[in-house]
């Protein structure tokens, strides 16, 4: 089966033209990992012309036989691509699979083709998806720093820390020109890749009600390097951030930046994520000061918060203004065994929920005030 393209003139000259100093790199893998897009555009043509460019550079990662033309080998074709899905013993409002018994090869036709580009506008990618790991080898990942409920101090370095399973971590391509322009590898049976850090504000407590904008963030950073060797990857926010509440999420990628592919559909999530507190001055960690309130760095919790039988006494919004900030997150913590130590009772007697919050909600949330806008820090990964 063999499946051809035919190119405009002008498409064909650019494509030659390209083809003396670009081309596809093999990896010996059976990959065909594209090497240097060069200055790829983002239109249909100029994308189609650089995919003759590739191939007319010669393309040894699929078994070399691809140098000199576009094709797909039947020996690749997947069957299961030309059904439905629907047929046989189906679930009840399972949807039906697009079809195509060319397995999408010229998906992309008359679109915007990625092209190792991050294209804002959206676009359309034909790079297979690549290798996936065996179910015993599928990635996991635990946020060591911080935890939840962990309470740092404002403006104060920040190093993030997540315990990753199974990643061959340390490898980053160029995003500029190479993003998710090959396909997910393997070594060992396990992905290489690597993962990266992202920090979003939560607003004035722990859990907003609305999910927070993707496109903004209070910190962005790629981990290029293998950690410790033993999955312990870190990455340091020099100064810290304003007073608030945020989310910190792993987010790990394939060499390509692409997410990560798993080989079942059943099971637990690849990334995590943990919520913390930016306050004045560092404290202890809420939710173990409201499970044990004389526990290390919860002296403050008796300064206003008393967690006795479920009851935040002292938690309400005067208190923190003027309060000191240990003592405003003591009463945060109080607020917060409401939930754990009043089993079987009620929870915020008399309206109290509203007053104490819960974690930093209802006016306890805004003890520290509207927090000032910060600047995203932009790294690129």
């Amino acid at each position: 089966m063999r499946f051809t393209e035919t190119l405009s003139v002008l498409a064909l000259a650019v494509g030659l033209a390209n083809a003396a100093g670009n081309g596809f790199k093999g990896q010996g893998q059976g990959q065909g990992q594209k090497g240097n897009g060069g200055n790829a555009q983002t239109s249909a043509a100029s994308a189609t012309a650089a995919t003759a460019s590739g191939a007319a550079g010669g393309n040894g990662g699929n078994a070399g036989n691809n140098a000199a033309d576009l094709a797909l080998n039947p020996a690749n074709v997947q069957s299961n691509s030309d059904t439905t899905g629907l047929s046989g013993t189906v679930e009840a409002g399972q949807a039906a699979s697009a079809t195509d018994p060319a397995n999408f090869i010229n998906f992309c036709t008359g679109k915007t083709l990625t092209n190792g580009l991050q294209v804002t506008g959206g676009s359309c990618n034909g790079i297979v998806m690549g290798d996936i790991p065996s179910s015993s080898q599928m990635i996991s990942a635990t946020m060591i720093n911080p935890k939840d409920g962990d309470v740092v101090e404002q403006n104060s370095n920040i190093t993030f820390q997540v315990q990753l399973e199974n990643l061959v971590a340390g490898s980053f391509t160029n995003p500029d020109v190479t993003y998710y322009a090959a396909p997910q590898a393997l070594s060992g049976g396990k992905i290489v890749g690597h993962t990266h850090i992202t920090v979003q504000s939560l607003g004035q407590n722990f859990f907003p009600t609305s999910p927070p904008d993707p496109a903004v963030f209070s910190f962005f950073k790629g981990i290029n390097d293998a950690g410790n060797g033993n999955g312990l990857l870190s990455a340091t926010l020099a100064g810290g951030l304003p007073i608030g509440f945020y989310r910190v999420c792993s987010m790990t990628s394939a060499s390509n930046h692409q997410p990560v592919l798993m080989p079942v559909a059943q099971r637990g999530a690849q990334d995590d994520c943990a919520r913390f507190q930016v306050a004045a001055q560092a404290s202890g960690n809420l939710i173990e000061c409201a499970l044990n309130p004389s526990g290390q760095g919860c002296a403050a919790n008796a300064a206003g918060g008393n967690a006795n039988g479920g009851n935040a006494n002292g938690g309400n919004a005067n208190n923190a203004n003027g309060a000191s900030s240990a003592a405003a997150v003591a009463q945060t913590s109080a607020a917060a065994a409401q939930s754990t130590g009043a089993a079987g009772g009620k929870t915020g007697q008399n309206g109290q929920a509203g007053k104490g919050g819960k974690f930093g909600a209802g006016k306890q949330g805004q003890r520290f005030g509207r927090p000032r806008k910060f600047s995203a820090r932009e790294f690129v990964a």
